[in-house]
């Protein structure tokens, strides 16, 4: 893989193009017969306090660590977070990109034309390496339609089979989130640029649109584009051994841990998760009681339907669906959020990035629970089994269409309709008669 990094280079930044047609300075789009302005740049405000403010970041400057003029922070290098300012983060190559993977939202004939488009336009014009996966190209409406014959030189893998790791530049998406979060799960370390095109049904995580491919594509092989570190969790899944288990030393992920007496005792498994893990009670109808540990202390227990450990970038999926706040993806945090608790009281808490959470059945719970892991891998946790979670140092950069801050609002107003409401009627001053 060819190495991208971080940073920002000078000269004046290439605009982007804009996804649809802007009106008044600004993108906008009728919700409920009422025309609402969608991007932030065209805010009055905005541009008249754009001199004054600091930053668009939405961290402020790191903290001082003297305190009056005695006290001071104890200097140890772990004991301070220092966090990139986002308005800095943009993306450049090292050396220029040759390799890319294309994702396609699988049995979606939609899709079909779209990616052959962009596959010859990446192989022709582009001349670049192109990976797809293999199960794509077996597709018998492209493995039965001659016009499709050009895409026969695509380079193919196999998920679970082939190491992507040090083949690929940089990724693009076509289809809808899942799309997304597939291509997380493919790359368990270091992750290459992601650019996602909105071609699925929600698209909140997919902020370009197709019609202008040729363009936005050259413009990150060209380099200087923003992008959001999009932050996931690094998850162990350690089981007990139990007896008729299959012996595999290593299968798929998962290793197993041989005692001095040469027995099986335990199993573990790593994932790398992109928006949440979440532990229920599965197919029981009893409550599912948990116990959740932050940094080796046990902090509730959790009666319920179950719990939704997330990031900030998952706040806007299930975790909202359960009540919880969303975060921007940049806002360093993990959010533990109940499903359905049998209590008044309990509501989601947000958490600092880098604690370490772990799940494990009370001892006293009538029954197994379940855990899936970005909606995949779903497996049962039993009596003795346990559940890791902290902040990956793996993140996922996913490139912008504008910026951090204004992507994010233009998809909380877009797909989610946030604070969308029928406008309070002006009331006119009564003259006194």
């Amino acid at each position: 893989m060819e190495e991208a990094s971080l940073g920002v280079p000078a000269g004046p930044q290439p605009q982007p193009q804009p996804r649809e047609l802007e009106r008044g300075g600004g993108l906008c789009s009728r919700l409920r017969g009422r025309a609402k302005c969608r991007s932030l740049s065209a805010s009055p405000a905005l541009i008249a306090s754009k001199v004054s403010r600091r930053t668009q970041s939405l961290h402020g400057p790191s903290p001082a660590t003297k305190f009056g003029p005695k006290a001071c922070m104890v200097q140890n290098p772990k004991a301070v977070m220092h966090i990139q300012d986002p308005a800095s983060q943009k993306l450049t190559w090292n050396k220029p990109p040759r390799s890319i993977l294309v994702i396609k939202k699988i049995q979606d004939d939609r899709l079909l034309q779209p990616f052959k488009e962009l596959c010859i336009f990446l192989m022709e014009v582009k001349e670049m390496i192109v990976y797809v996966e293999k199960k794509v190209l077996e597709d018998p409406t492209i493995a039965n339609d001659e016009s499709f014959g050009q895409l026969k030189k695509l380079c193919t893998f196999r998920e679970g089979f082939d190491d992507l790791s040090d083949r690929i530049d940089f990724i693009i998406c076509l289809g809808g989130d899942g799309t997304l979060l597939y291509a997380s799960s493919l790359f368990q370390d270091s992750v290459p640029p992601v650019m996602a095109f909105h071609l699925g049904s929600l698209g909140f995580l997919t902020p370009f649109n197709f019609d202008t491919y040729q363009s936005q594509v050259t413009q990150v092989i060209e380099g200087n584009v923003a992008i959001t570190l999009r932050s996931r969790l690094k998850v162990k899944v350690t089981k007990e051994n139990r007896p008729g288990h299959p012996r595999a030393v290593e299968e798929n992920g998962l290793i197993d841990t041989r005692c001095g007496d040469g027995l099986l005792r335990k199993r573990t498994s790593h994932y790398q998760v992109l928006n949440e893990v979440v532990v229920d009670r599965g197919p029981s109808s009893y409550l599912s009681n948990v116990d959740l540990f932050l940094d080796g202390r046990l902090i509730t227990t959790v009666q319920g339907d179950g719990v939704i450990v997330s990031t900030p970038t998952g706040s806007t999926a299930y975790a909202a669906a359960a009540g919880a706040s969303m975060i921007h993806p940049n806002v360093p945090a993990i959010m533990i959020t109940p499903i359905c608790p049998h209590s008044l009281s309990f509501r989601p808490i947000v958490v600092p990035a880098g604690v370490e959470l772990q799940i494990m059945l009370s001892p006293d719970a009538r029954n197994t629970a379940w855990v899936s892991f970005d909606g995949r891998q779903r497996q049962e946790i039993c009596h003795g089994d346990s559940i890791s979670i902290t902040t990956s140092c793996y993140p996922v950069p996913s490139i912008c269409f504008r910026d951090p801050v204004n992507d994010w609002f233009e998809s909380l107003a877009e797909c989610l309709h946030w604070n969308v409401r029928k406008k309070q009627s002006y009331l006119p001053d009564m003259e006194d008669d």
